[in-house]
């Protein structure tokens, strides 16, 4: 972890000049060619993201309208009808591609090491030869196309009373977080070494986990069951949502779920703690894994039964303003070294990915913006057709052009598991130059909330996330700190 922040000191200050030299939407610079560009790119996304509300909440005219305005609605049929298909089929990747910004696929040049959610592919020709970095790339790309991909559907049941049948547009950030949660019970019950066998019949594990996540009330993890979580949350059809309120969301369904269901057969079979600053859990500064809280969440879990159960860490996060602060990169990057690593829910202002990956500075992405036909699979069909929960094309970007409102998940399997964790996560924060993204303290007594104020000054214009605003804290002669966190 340590060659991460070496390998990014000059990075950091070359991003850094980067950042600083070019205009950013929404900073007050005056604007040049590129802002009017991007102004230009975010109007029509969110044009085409409203429209396309509008179609799915709404119905088709009734067959008994009167006559005379059959004329008037088989032309604005006709013209919904063409934009939709637009906006369903490859034209809606185009937009968000825009949204995005530039995003290569395959694999870059680079012959430095691929981290893969904990796992390492060496692909370097230096020392290993031809033969061994063929055989890496190879393994890499079959891990990549192992992992659960979730995306965009069409011609569900409508969620909840309202009449929308899809989540085109708006369930970017509700399809990355079912990818790193069904990534969660797949290395739960099937390990991290399972790939997707290239012949049937399946795993029925798998299937399960699949059926899960179906686009229907029945299934438990499904986008209606999520919606209907996060109502306190500001969740709702149509609506995008930021990486906190998704968090939170996802602790409240666990919750509601683990309270049907017998202990014994729990679809969720571990706690959900959503790491933050302070002790309510609501607002605080950095971060901070308490090993006490997540022991609580695991006894409660366990319905007082067991001291120790698997455990879920959410962390949310904010790490600048329009950008990440390039001093948080190299953390960043070696969060994907933590064999417990489930990767980040981020990507750019209303348009959010599932990052698994990175090699230097780029990271490797699963990307939901791909609108499908519905698919409900039965929990012991294990002949069904399951390819459109996997992706073989492989995404990169620019880690530096991330949103820097994100999440990062983490999955503990047990309690030496979980100290294995807490080792790394210390270790990555003393490592961190005063930028940590998050510390583990053991109580709630022995530490107090570290404020960045470096990400939160002079924040302008309004953000696509649900982050609070700023409180920096000064020391005890006034000082303000010379890091402070935006609050969660």
């Amino acid at each position: 972890m340590k060659g991460f922040h070496e390998r990014n000191d000059s990075l950091n200050c070359s991003s850094k000049a980067s950042i600083d030299s070019s205009p950013t939407p929404g900073t007050g610079s005056e604007q040049g060619p590129n802002d009017s560009k991007f102004s230009k790119t975010s109007l029509w996304s969110n044009f085409f993201a409203s429209a396309f509300s509008v179609f799915d909440t709404y119905s088709e005219s009734s067959s008994s309208s009167a006559c005379e305005k059959k004329s008037s609605f088989s032309k604005t049929n006709g013209w919904t009808a063409a934009v939709k298909r637009v906006v369903s089929g490859g034209s809606m990747r185009r937009i968000h591609e825009r949204v995005l910004g530039p995003s290569k696929i395959g694999i870059s040049s680079s012959t430095s090491d691929i981290w893969l959610l904990g796992l390492c592919y060496k692909i370097s020709q230096e020392s290993s030869g031809d033969v061994d970095a063929t055989s890496a790339l190879a393994a890499f790309k079959q891990d990549f196309s192992s992992r659960i991909l979730m995306t965009y559907r069409k011609g569900f049941d409508a969620i909840g009373e309202t009449k929308i049948t899809s989540d085109a547009s708006w369930g970017c950030m509700l399809r990355s977080s079912q990818m790193l949660v069904a990534q969660a019970l797949l290395f739960h019950r099937l390990g991290r070494s399972w790939r997707k066998p290239s012949q049937k019949p399946f795993d029925l594990a798998y299937i399960e986990i699949l059926h899960q996540f179906g686009d229907s009330e029945t299934s438990a993890f499904s986008i209606h069951n999520l919606v209907e979580a996060g109502k306190n949350y500001g969740l709702a059809a149509g609506s995008w949502v930021g990486p906190y309120a998704m968090c939170r969301s996802w602790e409240s369904l666990a919750r509601s779920k683990r309270e049907e269901n017998d202990l014994e057969c729990q679809l969720l079979p571990m706690a959900v703690y959503v790491v933050s600053g302070d002790e309510d859990g609501e607002r605080g500064g950095a971060p901070v894994v308490c090993i006490e809280d997540a022991s609580r969440h695991c006894f409660e879990f366990s319905r007082h039964q067991a001291d120790w159960t698997p455990i879920l860490l959410l962390v949310p996060l904010v790490l600048g303003l329009d950008k990440v602060n390039p001093r948080y990169i190299p953390s960043l990057q070696a969060t994907f070294t933590f064999p417990q690593c489930l990767g980040i829910l981020g990507g750019k202002p209303g348009a959010s990915t599932y990052i698994v990956g990175v090699q230097e500075e780029n990271v490797f992405y699963l990307d939901p913006h791909d609108v499908q036909p519905v698919v409900n699979l039965s929990s012991d069909n294990l002949e069904a057709d399951t390819s459109s929960y996997h992706c073989d094309i492989i995404r990169y970007i620019p880690l530096d052009s991330l949103d820097p409102s994100l999440a990062i998940g983490f999955f503990c399997r047990d309690k030496d598991d979980f100290d294995d964790f807490c080792f790394r996560a210390s270790k990555l924060a003393d490592e961190s130059n005063g930028a940590p993204l998050f510390t583990v303290a053991q109580t709630h007594s022995v530490f107090k909330p570290i404020i960045h104020g470096d990400t939160m000054a002079d924040a302008g214009g309004d953000r696509m996330d649900d982050s609070i605003g700023v409180l920096p804290t000064g020391d005890v002669d006034g000082n303000s700190h010379e890091d402070d966190w935006q609050l969660l």
